[in-house]
């Protein structure tokens, strides 16, 4: 006779199938779940890019939750469709008309969710917030709208209209070359304006800059600051969804640790690499390292609103006082070259037939001695506390000018400040000489000569020499007001002779960027621009 089995035997094992399949299931849906972790280099200053120039907000904001009227191509400066599908420009090159992308979704937070797809009304609100100070929006988070101010975007948009709900007319004051290509450019990153609205009827509408509502690849979903940043994929993204399902900012100074967490694979990508770690990463066939010219220069800033930084021959001393080539082998290690101009020779219209200062200790004391510091004087070098692309260690770079400084008998105090502190003093003019550095955001000259040395910038903090010099600013705003390429070179090149002349910088170097990486990390391409984005990305199994 054949034995059956009992009935509670039965309903046991079925339930016992049940829980190993539903386990099975979500465990399965969890490894399947593609998680892509990127090693940074510091908290991002916050979460609205239109307050400001970090490469590290950008990364953590601008090109990850938002997009832009236009794009630069990923890995080049080619400027392609964004959010507007086409676009005339006038024959006089002062009318911009932009026809937008249709179907396209916001993000979704805790607390809101969009009632309509992306429109005119999001462009305007987003600029006019920047441009209109009587916009209820301007005052919100008490922050300056930098890029929009170092730019003189506000004068060079005469008005902005929106004929109908699909389209968007820049009319501009003046012929401006790059004006495309600023527009693809973070602090034009486009927000929502239904939910500025909803936060302003809520009372809260910094939630607009805390917790941003954009059109980008990817949604924040938890913050921690100095640790960690999550997204998550935006299902609904106008592009198709991200590979990556989930993209995990990993917040790590220290590069010493950021290069262990890649080794240990804790960490798919870092950033700002130590030079003396390159060869051994180059050399380990568990790491990928990608490496370019780095569109960037760092710089030593005087700020020639304080004595004796207004006298021409101080600033020419102490250029001549300066061992670029000592600072190249112990900062840099080779993965740079010394900078002469304040645009990189990778870059139009820089000039080679400029002649840089030679490190000549001797004729810096003649210089010192014409301009009446015969003995020398006290100073300070502001050294950045964090490695950034053009600079991978600004406190040894401090201490060699300091050396070199002190043997034309100049007195050096190193000082440093905690980074968003340090950007905000300098941009104050706290400092008496700062360094700083600089990496191209959209590929044209004027976002280096205009950006950083013009008498707008001046005013407004993003040029930290306070020098604004008639000539040199004639000739880079008469090259923004002319479309054809040789007569702007002309103009750059001759303002390239002005600067090293004045002075107001010591440039020291242009560096090679590294970028090391898991080699199952496909589809990344390195930005001309120095910022990092992962959509396109993936994984291999």
């Amino acid at each position: 006779m054949k034995k059956g089995i009992p009935i509670l035997v039965v309903v046991l094992i079925v339930v016992a199938a049940a829980v190993w399949w539903f386990s099975n299931s979500e465990d399965q849906q969890v490894a399947e779940a593609t998680t892509f972790v990127y090693c940074s280099e510091a908290s991002p200053e916050g979460f609205n890019p239109a307050f400001y120039t970090s490469g590290t907000t950008f990364d953590a904001a601008g090109r990850t939750m938002f997009n832009r009227l236009v794009e630069f191509e990923r890995g080049g400066t080619a400027v392609n469709p964004g959010l507007a599908e086409s676009w005339e420009i006038s024959d006089d090159g002062l009318t911009y008309t932009f026809h937008l992308r249709d179907g396209v979704k916001f993000h979704t937070n805790h607390g809101f969710t969009p009632s309509r797809d992306f429109n005119a009304e999001d462009v305007l609100w987003s600029f006019n917030r920047q441009m209109d100070e009587s916009h209820p929006y301007h005052g919100v988070s008490n922050q300056d709208y930098a890029y929009f101010g170092y730019m003189g975007m506000a004068d060079a948009i005469a008005s902005l209209t929106a004929p109908d709900d699909m389209t968007v007319v820049f009319k501009l004051s003046a012929p401006n070359a790059p004006f495309l290509a600023n527009l693809a450019m973070d602090f034009a990153s486009i927000g929502s304006a239904e939910y500025a609205a909803a936060m302003m009827e809520a009372g809260t509408p910094e939630m607009v800059d805390q917790q941003p509502i954009g059109t980008g690849p990817f949604m924040l979903t938890d913050y921690q600051q100095d640790a960690v940043i999550r997204y998550t994929a935006h299902p609904d993204y106008w592009e198709g969804a991200a590979d990556i399902d989930r993209l995990v900012f990993s917040i790590t100074p220290d590069a010493s640790v950021r290069y262990a967490k890649l080794k240990s694979g804790e960490c798919h990508h870092m950033v700002y690499p130590n030079p003396a770690d390159i060869a051994e990463m180059q050399a380990d066939s568990n790491i990928s390292v990608m490496s370019a010219p780095g569109l960037n220069v760092g710089y030593l800033a005087f700020n020639t609103e304080k004595a004796p930084f207004d006298n021409k021959l101080v600033r020419q001393a102490l250029n001549l006082a300066t061992n670029k080539a000592s600072i190249l082998e112990a900062v840099y290690q080779g993965a740079g070259e010394a900078a002469k101009n304040p645009i990189p020779p990778t870059m139009w219209s820089y000039n080679d037939d400029v002649v840089d200062y030679d490190y000549d200790p001797a004729r810096a004391r003649e210089l010192l001695a014409q301009a009446g510091y015969p003995n020398g004087f006290e100073t300070n070098i502001w050294a950045m506390p964090v490695q950034r692309p053009y600079n991978p260690n600004a406190r040894r770079m401090a201490e060699l000018i300091q050396s070199d400084w002190a043997a034309v008998g100049v007195d050096a105090e190193i000082v440093s400040y905690e980074w968003g502190e340090y950007l905000d003093r300098t941009s104050n003019g706290d400092h008496e000489t700062a360094m700083l550095g600089w990496t191209g955001d959209n590929g044209d000259p004027d976002n280096f000569l205009n950006t950083l040395l013009g008498c707008q910038a001046a005013a407004t903090g993003g040029n930290i020499a306070f020098w604004c010099n008639d000539e040199f600013n004639t000739l880079v705003n008469d090259a923004l007001r002319v479309s054809d390429i040789d007569q702007r070179t002309a103009l750059y090149e001759q303002a390239q002779l002005v600067f090293k002349e004045e002075a107001p910088w010591i440039t020291v170097a242009h560096s090679v960027v590294y970028e090391p990486m898991s080699p199952s990390v496909q589809g990344y391409k390195m930005s001309p621009f120095g910022v990092h984005a992962f959509y396109g990305v993936s994984l291999a199994e």
